[in-house]
């Protein structure tokens, strides 16, 4: 079924037509590349114009194969099957010691496995799929388009084969619709056999320094001389950063011409270097959508394709996403409520990650709650201050403990603070995936903002009239009662009143947490607020008597993602029933926690946190999503295919199961998720307030400004809120 590009005529490219999809080596982040299943999966998933990319190796025997890489160890497992056939030959003037195609026939490297080459991604497909002929492709796949990568001719003509006959004699066998080319020789070699054909010539460019061999000129002085190109090319294939320039530190820059003028002189421009898994420029904010629309939705310029190891990612950003106004009608209901404020951009639960979250287009907005030493309740995304703040690089070091009962070590406690300690200290961002990973959150401003008390938080969250209601988190709260002498859920009741939520109807007031008691005593003090209970582990079902009990108490439930879609080794191994279980009680199910960097995502989702917001609102019917990036779910909730009759192939939720289904071999499941029982929910009732015994209590130094002038800060909290807002909204690079 062929699925039109809607509003797309005003797109500023050459041709006129929709920005092209170019799947490199086929769906090759998820399945080895070139492989049969990459280039299936492409096309199951891809847009009606997709073009699959070939890299042209040819064997000893001038058979053309769709490899990757020069050396065939890089990504197969050659060295296992032909352990002596290492070789060292000359590529570009260099030595290169590795398995070469022109050692072996096309026969020999039929037995020859593919492996993944990028370590970022799963190696549970290597080895089953094997390398075949070019000639194979049309036969086994049949895709809208070819696309054909020369990367070495000069190589092969070293040693006696000829790509350039083998191109030529291709054509007259199958329709190649582009062929690309780093080698100015290679094309200007062919350009007189295709200037009354369909197919057309691109060169490629490589990095800016690299010299170019027919030439020997560098890359980036080749590109000063668009007119030149023009002479064997209708076109341009570049590196990203080619068109968006980037710093040091991995921030945007400026756009370049390079667009505009190869627009100019009659060349299409493509890009490549498009992965879901690259380390995204912080701008990004590690979403791959966003990275696309730069490219072709900037009100500048478009490029005319994009070369992508994810290809249903640009096919649903050209779409599905390109285009659309910060005001579009919002096509889904699903609730969006955030994770520490945009905690994704700013250190979580600071005026400037709450502004950034309302800025987005956030309908819930959350405080989980902490309380200090005086009991001033306050957001902050962990009873440990060493998670989320400088505390230890300041003198509180003498306030670590290890708290068995929480479960904590060495840890500094926000309970251990008064308010004006906690003012002293310096938001630290949490990156959830830096240690393993060195996925960080927006260095920039790692350390930006100013931590909120609950007051001033519903303050803010009551003047923000985009806001529909606020979500308020406790846990933790026997604990705090009977050691501590805190009454958090007293503290949370006399903020909501004081600052006028229990007389106001316009904003929902959501109390959510995981111990039940909590929720009871809400329910009594005022039957208005929504009860949210969180389920703080997997679960694989919940009984209905379990569901029961849950109704006395709450009514809306916080499930994992894992108990919606169960997982093995990062697969989906199926879907559960919870969610329309729930649901089918009359409750409310809102599941947590969704984030944009890919490591987050199971490989179903194929590292595009739209696939996973698609499956999980779309296909399983949840009524809310938490997240670290509410500017992420804003706009699914306003893409165009949501509106679409039928949803196109790119923009399908994938069926649990599938891809699992392909592994060969895995290693033996984890046991199985538990059942959630009724005294898995039963909770004795909160404690009374024990008397808080007189402590001691380090006095820190007042926040110093860069002149080392003491600043106030209680009094302009508030104040700072609603100027980074303004702020926000008026710009967010």
């Amino acid at each position: 079924m062929q699925f039109p590009f809607q509003q797309l005529n005003h797109i500023a490219h050459l041709s006129g037509n929709a920005p092209m999809v170019i799947a490199r080596g086929g769906f090759s982040g998820i399945f080895p590349s070139s492989s049969y299943n990459a280039y299936e999966l492409a096309v199951m998933t891809g847009s009606p114009d997709l073009h699959v990319w070939c890299d042209v190796q040819l064997t000893k025997d001038g058979v053309g194969i769709c490899f990757p890489d020069i050396r065939l160890n890089n990504a197969s497992n050659i060295d296992q099957v032909y352990k002596n056939k290492r070789n060292t030959y000359t590529v570009n003037g260099v030595p290169v010691e590795a398995w070469f195609s022109v050692d072996f026939t096309s026969t020999e490297l039929a037995s020859v496995g593919l492996t993944q080459s990028t370590f970022t991604r799963t190696d549970k497909f290597d080895g089953n799929p094997t390398i075949f002929r070019l000639e194979d492709l049309p036969i086994l796949i049949k895709p809208p388009g070819f696309w054909l990568n020369i990367p070495h001719d000069a190589f092969f003509s070293q040693h006696n084969l000829s790509m350039r006959s083998y191109i030529i004699s291709l054509s007259r066998r199958m329709v190649i619709n582009y062929i690309s080319s780093p080698e100015v020789g290679f094309l200007k070699g062919i350009v007189s056999q295709f200037r009354t054909r369909p197919t057309k010539l691109i060169f490629q460019f490589l990095g800016r320094d690299v010299v170019e061999p027919s030439t020997n000129q560098t890359y980036i002085s080749l590109m000063k001389n668009l007119t030149f190109i023009k002479t064997f090319a209708t076109g341009i294939l570049v590196p990203k950063d080619y068109i968006w320039l980037l710093d040091n530190s991995l921030y945007l820059q400026s756009y370049t011409s390079l667009v505009l003028d190869a627009h100019k002189e009659g060349l299409e421009v493509f890009a490549y270097t498009f992965a879901n898994d690259a380390f995204l420029p912080y701008n990004y904010s590690y979403d791959p959508v966003a990275e696309c629309l730069s490219f072709i939705d900037n009100g500048l310029f478009s490029i005319d394709g994009m070369v992508s190891d994810f290809p249903v990612t640009p096919s649903a950003t050209i779409d599905c996403f390109s285009h659309m106004g910060e005001n579009d009608t919002v096509q889904e209901k699903t609730l969006i409520i955030s994770s520490e404020g945009a905690s994704g951009d700013y250190p979580g639960c600071t005026d400037k990650a709450y502004a950034k979250a309302v800025s987005d287009g956030v309908d819930i907005l959350d405080c989980p709650v902490q309380i200090t030493s005086d009991g001033i309740p306050f957001c902050l995304g962990s009873i440990n201050l060493r998670n989320r703040t400088n505390a230890v690089e300041l003198n509180f070091s003498s306030l670590t403990a290890t708290n068995k009962e929480l479960n904590i070590t060495d840890g500094i406690f926000a309970y251990s603070l008064t308010w004006s300690q906690i003012q002293t200290l310096k938001p630290v961002m949490f990156s959830p995936y830096s240690s393993e990973y060195s996925l960080l959150r927006n260095p920039r401003v790692s350390r930006d903002g100013n931590f909120v008390k609950l007051s001033d938080f519903l303050a803010f969250a009551n003047n923000a009239s985009s806001v529909s209601g606020v979500l308020i988190s406790i846990e933790n709260a026997a604990y705090l009662a009977e050691k501590q002498g805190l009454g958090v859920t007293d503290a949370v009741l006399d903020a909501l009143s004081k600052v006028g939520y229990d007389n106001q109807t316009s904003k929902k007031i959501m109390i959510k947490s995981s111990d039940s008691a909590v929720l009871s005593k809400f329910k009594s003090n005022n039957s208005d607020y929504e009860l949210v209970y969180a389920v703080d582990e997997d679960v694989r079902d919940i009984l209905n008597s379990t569901i029961l009990e849950i109704k006395k108490f709450s009514h809306t439930v916080v499930i994992s993602k894992k108990s919606v879609y169960p997982v093995n080794v990062q697969f989906l191994t199926g879907d559960t029933t919870i969610v329309p279980k729930l649901q089918a009680f009359n409750l409310s199910v809102y599941v947590q926690l969704f984030r944009n960097e890919f490591i987050s995502q199971p490989w179903d989702f194929y590292s595009d946190p739209y696939v996973e917001i698609n499956a999980h609102v779309n296909y399983i019917g949840v009524d809310g999503i938490l997240t670290d990036y509410p500017a992420t779910a804003a706009k699914f909730r306003r893409n165009r295919c949501l509106g679409y009759k039928d949803p196109p192939p790119y923009f399908a939720a994938p069926k649990a199961g599938d891809l699992v289904s392909l592994v060969a071999y895995l290693p033996p499941a984890e046991p199985p998720n538990p059942v959630l029982t009724k005294e898995d929910v039963d909770e004795p009732p909160l404690p009374p307030v024990s008397e808080r015994h007189a402590g001691t209590n380090l006095t820190a130094p007042g926040p110093i400004q860069r002149n080392d002038q003491p600043t106030l800060v209680a009094s302009t909290i508030l104040i700072g809120i609603i100027s980074m807002l303004v702020a926000a909204l008026l710009c967010w690079v």
